[in-house]
């Protein structure tokens, strides 16, 4: 502490790279403050700081974290906590460039595992950035000082103390997100996919704002779909369940077919309390599909779903640089299935028509052998039969899909309504003769193993722009239409997640799946911090689904066909 008074007051008024002084450890009363990574520039990167606070000072109760849903509602907590203390007590930008910002990553709607605030029994730890102050290109070591040790402490004892904090609010957080986890490990059990608690509202208030439209309408279960489950924390849960199979979701445009998938797309992560969709929960592996043209693939099994091409290009281990909307989209689903995927979610507004239907006129005037797409009515009953794939898709232009539901959820002005038996009844009074295409079975895909070659990254590094641009050394990973990637923290954690698999487990033999077993498995006891050894508080945790993506969209990417 002492120490860095010293070194304040030294540098004041030098070149900034004087700065590079303060890195190191410095010991408060009650906390030690590192500073990890000392920025060069008032106009670059904020440098990382963090506060650690032993638990003996911090005084968390074990009980509050006891669970990987309550350790990860807690940190999610604190972070939002330490956010609100920065706003209170910085002051804010001060000199030339970031100078005198204090930043904590900002988490949205959703609770995600991140890499902010560290909790174990033995400390608690924040990791944030701070913007060093300059005027020009010289040291404010007056502000600096001011920043150190009158704004850092007050956020800290604001935030990391249990005695100045609110233990039954906390309390309910942490039950809250145990009983959502509590419902989402129940599903299987239940043999549903998803579940939407009565009086959730899914609307959001605009494309760009994810907060819950003021005045939807609530959400209500048709009687025949109502499910209950008995939670730890919050008693009977009533709402509607979504069956394993294949469920359409119909209705007129702007009823909310739509605004239904995407909270079941969302509902792969929790949700804060006050969002509307907070009990809105689906199985973890579920995968929304689109159609991508463009998209580079490499060597993916699309055979069930398009045949041979034209000049005798085979489709069993298919490659291009330029994908259309038809391979693109088989390609999207056989990577998932790869991946782990048990769910698909489509919405045929951004799906390939051509991959989709194909009718019984167009049966009659294009004949089988002269067209390679099986559309996709013909094999998502052998994707549920033979695969355990569910499919949500919403459907409101062809009732070809009529003849292969299991289920079918009618919307009506936001209100769901099951009507299943009387599609059928439509189905039966109005054929469409036409005739099933493509084979009986669907296979799992032969697995992929990336080659170490695919990700040289001695031309470049690893950079982050927005959510879904992600630079792999010269080469641009375009997320754009990977829709459940929702933070720029999870792209973070994706581009230093590829270059690990690529160090430790892409070897050119083990499947893509098995290597993202395996890092998982790493972070369940190590976290997110395995990914870099300057530790990092802008990580959030992605999906084995998003971080696969990732990886098939890098077009550098070579593989093995495993045996």
């Amino acid at each position: 502490m002492q120490n860095l008074k010293r070194i304040l007051e030294r540098i004041d008024g030098c070149g900034y790279k004087d700065y590079k002084e303060l890195r190191g450890k410095y010991e408060w009363q009650d906390y030690t403050l590192f500073i990890d990574v000392v920025q060069g520039d008032p106009f670059a990167s904020p440098s990382r700081v963090r506060v650690r606070v032993p638990q003996i000072r911090a005084n968390f109760p074990p009980g509050i974290f006891n669970s990987s849903p309550r350790l990860i509602a807690l940190s999610d907590w604190i972070t939002r906590k330490f956010g609100e203390a920065i706003k209170l007590h910085c002051k804010g930008p001060r000199g030339t460039g970031g100078s005198g910002l204090i930043e904590i990553v900002t988490p949205g709607q959703e609770i995600l595992q991140r890499s902010s605030i560290i909790i174990n029994s033995d400390f608690v730890e924040a990791r944030f950035f701070i913007g060093l102050p300059a005027y020009g290109r010289r040291i404010s070591g007056r502000t600096a000082y001011e920043m150190f040790f009158e704004e850092i402490p007050k956020i800290v004892e604001a935030s990391l103390f249990m005695k100045n904090l609110d233990r039954s609010e906390i309390t309910e957080y942490v039950d809250f997100l145990e009983g959502v986890e509590f419902i989402r490990s129940s599903l299987t059990s239940h043999r549903l996919v998803a579940f939407i608690c009565d009086n959730s509202i899914l609307p959001r208030r605009s494309g760009i704002d994810e907060r819950p439209m003021k005045h939807a309408v609530p959400f209500k279960s048709p009687e025949s779909l109502r499910v209950n489950f008995a939670t730890p924390h919050h008693g009977d849960i009533s709402g509607m369940g979504i069956p394993e199979g294949i469920t359409l979701i119909v209705g007129g445009g702007y009823h909310g077919k739509s605004t239904l998938l995407r909270a079941i797309e969302r509902g792969v992560y929790p949700h804060i309390p006050g969002d509307g969709r907070e009990w809105a929960i689906t199985v973890e592996d579920a995968f929304k599909v689109r159609a991508e043209d463009g998209r580079g693939i490499e060597k993916v099994d699309i055979s069930p779903f398009i045949q041979t091409l034209p000049m005798g290009m085979s489709t069993r281990c298919f490659s291009t640089p330029d994908a259309s909307g038809s391979t693109s989209q088989a390609a999207n689903i056989i990577e998932a299935i790869e991946a782990g995927a048990k769910l698909l979610l489509i919405d045929e507004d951004t799906s390939a028509t051509n991959f989709m239907i194909r009718d019984r006129r167009m049966q009659q005037l294009v004949s089988k052998d002269k067209e390679p797409i099986t559309p996709f009515v013909d094999q998502a009953r052998n994707l549920y039969n033979d695969l355990g794939v569910s499919t949500i898709l919403v459907m409101g232009g062809s009732g070809d899909y009529l003849d292969v539901a299991d289920n079918v959820i009618s919307l009506e002005t936001y209100i769901p309504h099951e009507v299943t038996q009387r599609a059928r009844e439509v189905a039966k009074e109005n054929p469409t003769n036409r005739v099933r295409e493509g084979g009986s079975k669907f296979a799992l895909p032969t697995p992929r193993a990336p080659l170490p070659k695919s990700f040289n990254l001695r031309s470049g590094k690893i950079k982050v722009r927005g959510t879904h641009t992600l630079l792999f050394g010269r080469s641009t990973i375009d997320l754009s239409y990977v829709e459940q990637l929702i933070d720029s923290g999870q792209t973070r954690a994706i581009g230093d997640a590829i270059y690990y698999l690529a160090l430790h487990y892409f070897d050119g033999k083990r499947g893509l799946k098995k290597s993202l077993d395996l890092l998982y498995e790493e972070f369940k006891f190590r976290g997110l911090g395995l990914l870099s050894k300057i530790p990092k508080g802008d990580y959030a945790l992605p999906r084995k689904l998003e971080l696969a993506s990732a990886i098939n969209r890098l077009r550098t990417l070579r593989v093995n066909l495993c045996a």
